[in-house]
C-alpha cells in the first residue's frame, strides 16, 4: 500500500468545499481544510504508486475549486 499527503490550494473561499468534496473519494482517508501556504491537506492511499497518480489527476484535481496540489509519498526509512 502506497500512501501519500497530497497538499492543495484552492480558490479563496473554496477550502471547506475542496475538502468536503475530496472526502468522499475512494483512497482518501482524510482531508483537512487548514491555514498556511496550502488550503487543504488530503491523505490517501492507493495499491501502487501508479494508482496513487490516476487518484491525484483523475480524481482529486478534478475537483472544482483546486488550483494547485503537490503530492508528497509516505516513504519508510
Amino acid at each position: 500500500m502506497v500512501q501519500a499527503y497530497i497538499l492543495i490550494q484552492t480558490e479563496v473561499g473554496k477550502a471547506a468545499h475542496v475538502a468536503a468534496e475530496i472526502a468522499q473519494i475512494k483512497g482518501v482517508t482524510q482531508a483537512e481544510d487548514v491555514t498556511g501556504p496550502y488550503d487543504v491537506i488530503v491523505r490517501a492511499e492507493a495499491r501502487s504508486v501508479d494508482e496513487l497518480g490516476k487518484l491525484v489527476v483523475a480524481r482529486i484535481q478534478a475537483v472544482e475549486g483546486i488550483t494547485r496540489t503537490l503530492t508528497c509519498p509516505v516513504v519508510h526509512l
